[in-house]
């Protein structure tokens, strides 16, 4: 009993029990009535108002409302708190302390209410930022009870709890890439094989270069012409993200690492090809994520949580971009060898699209530089040519990038069809980005005196 009376006294209240039992001794042993009788108030006051608290039985119900509840690193969301008073009686003081587990806070959000009449309300608002991408969770909120005379506080808390999902930084991204269709349109898309779905057979007249075993011969004897099978594909736009989350691949530290960098640029790549009406999927080096709901939330939710691993290869990533339903392929890679990139290389089906974007991770070591994609970048000149001014107009070709890191790695890839654009820790997404249809276009005049490349036919100029 005497433990429980003393539970929930304050420093305050401790000092008053020991002052007045020393009180109480003074007096007993010198005599003095006066002095034991404040002894014996200093003692009697704390305990009554512990007895007074915690027979106290506040009704009190908590909503809480997180707007929004997912937030870009760097954004604010605002949390709304509501308590209602549902007893018959007016709340004393309370403290009010939401707790918010793994955020790296100082100290939670903390609130003095001046009691809460009977059936009233009281609302507490507050921001939450963070610049660290990951899931947080949000409550319990934990209710203090004191007594006015600060005796005695009592703790209580309350069960509900919220999460917070702070995305990694999503840079808008401009629309020049996406000028060729990702899946092919009108007479490309009935050249297109087929993906995903059925094929239907539906001859066409014969070209110069179709393989003879696609002839169709009874309709060739309908038509009076050679005619050869053309795939028409029932398709759906489809893209998957491969992002190489290999911690040997990556080089830097925290938010200025090239791994978050890469995470940024694969949530910006993704939130882009879905808000151009594209399904799709997330596959790293450890294979494929689940795919189930909308790609774009799917996609920051995973994005939000994922940590570097210790994978030495991206082979299992490559296996699932092979089983898969094909479709565009975006590849954002950290240091990649050139038997890498040839593995890579091959998961590009016919004339699907396929782009890489290479990190020069070294550029990371020392990069001093706020999280995500900068907002502006340079980039390498041809090997041995001066810097140039470009002329400002939109159908200039820009010279390919060249780095050590890259070199080898993208030349593979770009002979297979791949568009390739290579970034360092000066290079803006957004940039690279818009250089694609461009390399593009450079790319398939080179690859047209080269007929045996695969996919070569199928990388026109953008239109």
């Amino acid at each position: 009993m005497r433990s429980s009376l003393l539970t929930g006294l304050t420093t305050r209240g401790t000092s008053f029990l020991t002052a007045g039992a020393a009180t109480v001794l003074a007096g007993l042993l010198l005599g003095a009535h006066a002095l034991l009788s404040v002894g014996v108030v200093l003692i009697v006051l704390p305990l009554l108002a512990r007895l007074a608290a915690g027979r106290s039985r506040y009704r009190l119900s908590c909503t809480r409302t997180i707007t929004p509840v997912r937030v870009q690193a760097g954004q604010t969301a605002t949390v709304r708190l509501r308590l209602e008073n549902a007893s018959r009686l007016p709340t004393g003081l309370m403290l009010a302390e939401d707790r918010i587990r793994n955020f790296g806070l100082a100290s939670p959000p903390r609130y003095i209410l001046d009691g809460i009449e009977r059936g009233g309300a009281r609302e507490l608002t507050y921001p939450l930022r963070s610049d660290l991408r990951g899931r947080y969770e949000i409550g319990p909120l934990e209710i203090r009870v004191v007594d006015a005379f600060g005796l005695v506080e009592l703790g209580r808390s309350f069960s509900s709890r919220s999460t917070l999902v702070v995305t990694p930084r999503v840079v808008p991204l401009p629309r020049a890439a996406s000028a060729i269709s990702w899946s092919g349109d009108g007479d490309g898309l009935t050249r297109t094989t087929a993906a995903a779905g059925e094929d239907d057979v539906i001859p066409r007249a014969y070209r110069d270069g179709d393989e003879l075993r696609r002839v169709h011969w009874r309709s060739t004897a309908r038509y009076g012409e050679l005619m050869v099978r053309r795939e028409e594909q029932r398709w759906r736009n489809r893209a998957t993200v491969l992002l190489d989350t290999r911690r040997a691949g990556h080089a830097g530290s925290g938010v200025a690492s090239s791994f978050e960098f890469a995470v940024s640029a694969a949530a910006s790549v993704g939130v882009h090809l879905a808000r151009e009406g594209l399904d799709g999927q997330l596959i790293t080096d450890g294979g494929p994520y689940e795919s189930g709901g909308i790609f774009e939330d799917v996609l920051l939710d995973s994005l939000a949580v994922i940590q570097a691993s210790a994978s030495r290869d991206i082979g299992r990533g490559v296996q699932a971009l092979r089983s898969g339903p094909g479709g565009l392929i975006v590849a954002i890679l950290g240091t990649t060898s050139a038997d890498t990139a040839r593995q890579l290389a091959a998961c590009r089906r016919d004339q699907g699209q396929a782009i890489a974007l290479l990190l020069a991770t070294s550029t990371w070591l020392h990069a001093a530089r706020a999280p995500g994609p900068a907002p502006g970048g340079g980039e390498w000149q041809r090997q041995g040519e001066p810097p140039r001014e470009e002329p400002a107009h939109e159908e200039t070709v820009h010279a390919e990038t060249v780095h050590p890191e890259t070199g080898a790695a993208a030349a593979v890839l770009r002979a297979a069809g791949w568009r390739v654009a290579s970034l360092d820790a000066t290079t803006s997404l957004a940039d690279a980005w818009e250089r694609l249809p461009r390399l593009s276009a450079r790319m398939s005049s080179a690859a047209s005196g080269f007929p045996g490349l695969p996919g070569a036919a199928g990388l026109g100029a953008p239109r």
